[in-house]
């Protein structure tokens, strides 16, 4: 990011799904080609899905600067999910009003997802039932498998080194801008994903050479 070098190149259709995936196909063909492994991904809240956090920190310990994606807030007034806190040692949550929610282990939804279930024996006399679980028996919490890399990146927003990679991230932003405004790249001329990928490589190429161009020392001047 500090030399907004680009080193490596790839295609994908405009959905979220396909973006991600070709991020990882980019951090590990840099590091099996040029032996680059990246200390830290920034990037936008596109790339910080469960899954994604997950494979950055657990598979391939890179900080991730990426706001977590996150829909666990909620707006009808009842607690949402950051209103329970998370004991790692025992693997329970407890509720505003300090009682457990336990899992059983079993895996639903995605197959990604833990439910930690309140007891309805507790909830029925619990006074905060209201603000909890008005139409539901009991409270139940949802919990990702990726959650504990969701909360590396929770954490790492809070610093001033997320702060400069955002920042720095822009240098990375203008080159999109240099793609449509400078190198005319604002429509594709070749057909198929293939032809996508080699106009895009050949547009990266020139974006290079026109950085380190720049980077280069003029030669010192020759006495006469």
């Amino acid at each position: 990011m500090k030399a907004a070098i680009i080193v490596d190149v790839e295609a994908t259709r405009a959905i979220r799904q396909a973006e991600v995936g070709d991020a990882r196909i980019m951090i590990e063909h840099t590091e099996d080609c040029l032996g680059l492994c990246p200390e830290r991904l920034a990037a936008d809240s596109a790339y910080g899905s469960a899954e994604m956090l997950g494979w950055l920190v657990n598979e391939r310990a890179i900080e991730p600067h990426v706001p977590v994606f996150d829909k666990s807030a909620r707006d009808d007034g009842t607690f949402s999910r950051g209103d329970f806190s998370y004991n790692q040692e025992t693997d329970v949550y407890v509720c505003p009003a300090g009682k457990v929610l336990t899992s059983t282990g079993a895996l639903v939804n995605d197959g990604a997802t833990l439910l930690y279930r309140a007891s309805k024996y507790d909830c029925d006399a619990c006074e905060l039932k209201p603000r909890c679980c008005p139409k539901m028996p009991a409270r139940k919490v949802p919990r990702s498998i990726y959650e504990n890399a969701r909360d590396v990146a929770r954490d790492i927003a809070k610093t001033e080194t997320y702060v400069t990679s955002r920042r720095e991230r822009k240098k990375i932003e203008m080159l999109f801008a240099h793609l449509k405004r400078i190198l005319r790249l604002d429509r594709l001329r070749l057909r198929g994903p293939f032809g996508a990928q080699d106009e895009f490589l050949l547009a990266a190429t020139a974006q290079n050479l026109r950085k380190l161009a720049k980077l280069v020392p003029l030669p010192a001047p020759i006495p006469n």
